[in-house]
């Protein structure tokens, strides 16, 4: 028989006892950092990056009413750390061009309305509708009102690739005006449109967009002999085509000694629309839409303050961004804090959003799983006891008592192999507890000294009860 010096390998206590189990914790955090993981991936997936810096522009020619105003975005956004990039160009069809080129380096271009047909628009959109653009046709003879008036006559356009053309030929189209007919169609634009009229080299010129620039339209408003069109049909056009607008030019707004002019007169218009591709950063749509109510907001001839920029939606579809900004303004961050930081706050907002709602929730479970865990190593012992001991009370004859001893040495001395936390250290002692009971009932009853009723099994002795008051059968 083994010593008390030499005892058997059941009886050997080799439980170690930690502050804390290390691997536990760590497979007890292994589902929360995944959650942690996947959610702050879905947070930076939705968070847009910071703005660009540098942006780019296609304007107009150089000195047109587009370029102008472009120069003056640029002032503005200069206020706020981005530099805006102005590219001249023929005008609003080759902005739309630029823009709808993936291989362009082009964010942003102005583009009067009737321009684009023919071409791909699909991820471009619009930030409004920023300031009129009427179509003012000049012209020397009798009064015309009607466009079909000047067929046979010698009329200035544009240049090729202008906006102002492409307008001006589909208007003169629908009154049955062709390039290659009676009419001789010119590519005059601008102040050259202008001196080509007074010349007497054309008998009329259609100018609108960035051609119509102010000093043109005073010059020729104030020569002898050359009128402005009143447009007759002008609200058939605006039926015809959704993208112009009706104006009327009161008497003498231009000038009032003078009563120039001398009649009211009614000219057609479209907007003239700040376009982007879809992927403009929606921080610096706030941002040039700010600019534009600066640039465009105030009153003048054509129109009343506050007019312009507004959301008016013609050949492109207004940006979410834009609508959102039109309905409610700035967003409270970009109202309060300078532009850069309410860009970084506002993406930190966005990722502190699945901390608080995940991460918190999450790792208040962490405790939870690491008790469970630890537990789980007893309850598992708990088990294999509890299935040795019905297999003893099982009223067999042949039961092999021997073995079920064997069988509890083992179940013992894995438990004292157990590393456990010190904050368990109670119930590892309430499990070994538990195995000492259940060695007494298997030696007395190998001796024969229990009396096993039908329903429960109660010692004969002065054997101690199961902690907690119950049996293990009970338990």
């Amino acid at each position: 028989m083994p010593t008390d010096s030499n005892p058997p390998a059941h009886r050997r206590l080799r439980a170690r006892f930690v502050a804390i189990s290390w691997r536990d914790l760590a497979v007890s955090f292994g589902p929360v950092v995944l959650v942690s993981i996947a959610a702050i991936w879905l947070a930076v997936w939705l968070v847009q990056p910071a703005p660009p810096r540098t942006v780019t522009l296609s304007a107009g020619p150089e000195g047109s009413s587009f370029w102008n105003a472009a120069q003056r975005y640029k002032t503005i956004l200069a206020r706020d750390g981005i530099t805006l990039n102005v590219l001249t160009s023929e005008g609003s069809r080759q902005n739309v061009e630029r823009l709808a080129d993936a291989h362009q380096q082009v964010d942003l271009g102005l583009v009067q309305g009737g321009v684009s047909q023919g071409l791909d628009v699909d991820g471009l959109v619009s930030l409004g509708s920023m300031f009129y653009a009427p179509i003012s046709v000049f012209y020397r003879g009798p009064r015309v009102t009607k466009l079909s008036d000047l067929t046979g006559k010698r009329i200035a356009i544009g240049r090729e690739g202008s906006g102002a053309r492409a307008l001006a030929l589909t208007l003169l189209k629908a009154n049955g005006i062709a390039p290659g007919g009676a009419t001789r169609l010119t590519a005059y634009d601008g102040q050259d449109a202008a001196q080509a009229l007074i010349d007497g080299r054309v008998d009329a010129a259609m100018l609108t967009g960035d051609t119509a620039t102010g000093p043109t339209m005073g010059k020729l408003i104030r020569t002898p002999g050359v009128r402005l069109m009143d447009f007759a049909q002008a609200d058939a056009y605006t039926r015809r085509f959704p993208y112009l607008n009706v104006l009327t030019l009161p008497r003498g707004v231009f000038d009032l000694g003078r009563n120039l002019p001398s009649q009211p007169v009614h000219v057609i218009s479209p907007t003239v629309e700040l376009v982007a591709r879809d992927s403009l950063h929606p921080a610096l749509s706030d941002l040039l839409i700010e600019a534009a109510r600066e640039v465009h907001g105030k009153a003048n001839l054509l129109q009343r303050a506050g007019t312009f920029p507004s959301a008016q939606v013609h050949e492109f579809p207004i940006s979410d961004d834009a609508a959102r900004y039109y309905q409610s303004g700035k967003g409270f961050l970009y109202r309060h804090l300078p532009f850069w930081i309410a860009s970084l706050a506002d993406r930190i907002v966005v990722l502190l959003v699945p901390i608080i709602v995940v991460l918190i929730p999450a790792f208040r479970l962490v405790p939870s799983l690491y008790s469970w865990r630890v537990k789980s190593r007893l309850y598992r012992w708990y088990g294999a006891l509890i299935a040795l001991e019905r297999e003893a009370l099982a009223d067999d004859a042949h039961t092999d008592y021997r073995n079920l001893r064997h069988r509890l040495d083992a179940i013992e001395a894995a438990v004292n192999r157990l590393k456990i936390p010190l904050a368990y250290a109670d119930q590892f002692y309430v499990l070994r507890e538990h195995i000492g009971f259940v060695r007494q009932r298997l030696d007395a009853m190998n001796a024969g000294s229990w009396d096993v009723g039908r329903d429960t099994v109660r010692p004969t002795g002065d054997t101690p009860p199961m902690p907690g008051g119950q049996g293990a059968r009970g338990a």
